[in-house]
């Protein structure tokens, strides 16, 4: 499954990234990587973007950005 395919109030765990140029080490830096556990937030009224817990953090992503991470959801 795909970050951008979560819903609001969803928890997920990063498998992996699925891109490697400069979006893949931007996400990097914004502390996105494999084994960290988020939570979405919100998604904008036009679905674009989505906001996302990390750690305590808040963080905006672009739908196309989130396509590239490959999550495993978290149930309950």
């Amino acid at each position: 499954m795909r970050l951008d395919q979560l819903n609001p109030g969803n928890t997920c765990t990063i498998r992996t990234l699925s891109v490697r140029d400069k979006l893949g080490q931007r996400l990097m830096d914004m502390g996105i990587y494999p084994g960290l556990t988020l939570k979405v937030i919100r998604n904008a009224p036009l679905e674009d973007p989505m906001e996302v817990e990390i750690n305590g953090y808040f963080i905006s992503l672009r739908h196309d950005e989130a396509q590239f991470v490959e999550v495993d959801r978290d149930e309950g």
